[in-house]
């Protein structure tokens, strides 16, 4: 039987909702965009048409991927983040609202200190061949060329001195102690990479690597962001004094959870 595209949006709404998608508004409306090529205002414009046939059947297919636990963001290969769209694949973790809370705390750091944003350059470091390649393609995508760039970088061994100093650095690592990741739910641990999660025993190997090796890397007063995980702010805190970081802070998230530590880099060790 035939149906029009706000039906079929309803529907799988309601389906999502009955199987605990706490996400189903969202999930339905993407899931509904992705299998008819529309965007989301043009879905809305065409809510009263009849949807074809085989638009019904991929939309539905896909809802039934993501109800056997493929996240949405992989299932449609994109995803928004801090208003920009980003090309997304099972390579990268799916950009959350929690790191939007390190990008905001960045930015405001930033203008503080006096910098110009607008001119400011930018180097993305990525480890794994396949994001390096996301990386790239959201690059351009952006049109962020003139002033981003990116490197395949070890975040674990030190900057060659080439890349010179940076007045910020910026980390979101992997930060899931190891025992964790097999507790974790299905859409992540199926799905996402666990290059991206495996924090090693504690979930700190990164942080503690990063304050060691990068710390030179930054110019007099730099600054050094991370986002951390759910009990670990503390702790990050003390590797960052340990290494000659001050004046840190903590940030909360959206759900007033510690989620983000800085400092600045104030003596010679």
């Amino acid at each position: 039987m035939a149906t029009t595209y706000n039906n079929l949006y309803l529907d799988l709404r309601t389906e999502l909702r009955r199987a605990g998608d706490e996400e189903a508004t969202q999930s339905a409306r993407e899931l509904v965009c992705a299998a008819a090529a529309k965007t989301r205002e043009e879905l809305v414009r065409d809510g009263s048409l009849y949807a074809s046939p085989e638009v019904e059947k991929s939309a539905r297919e896909l809802v039934k991927r993501h109800l056997a636990g493929e996240p949405v963001a992989y299932l449609i290969g994109e995803w928004e983040f801090y208003g920009l769209p980003l090309d997304i694949s099972p390579a990268v973790l799916i950009p959350r609202p929690d790191t939007e809370v390190l990008a905001t705390k960045l930015i405001d750091a930033a203008r503080g200190a006096g910098a110009n944003l607008p001119n400011a350059r930018v180097l993305l470091g990525e480890y794994d061949e396949e994001a390096l390649k996301i990386c790239r393609q959201n690059i351009r995508r952006n049109r962020l060329t003139a002033r981003v760039a990116s490197l395949k970088i070890d975040a674990r061994e030190k900057p060659a001195r080439t890349l010179g100093e940076f007045r910020f650095l910026v980390s979101n690592p992997p930060y899931i102690p190891s025992a964790d990741i097999d507790t974790l739910d299905a859409s992540v641990r199926e799905h996402e990479p666990r290059l991206a999660l495996d924090g090693g025993a504690d979930g700190l190997d990164f942080y503690r690597v990063i304050c060691e090796k990068w710390r030179d890397a930054l110019c007099e007063n730099g600054m050094l962001f991370f986002e951390v995980g759910i009990g670990q702010a503390d702790q990050v805190l003390r590797i960052m004094r340990s290494h000659g970081f001050g004046d840190i802070q903590i940030v909360k998230d959206l759900n007033n959870i510690p989620r983000v530590v800085y400092g600045t880099r104030v003596e010679t060790i």
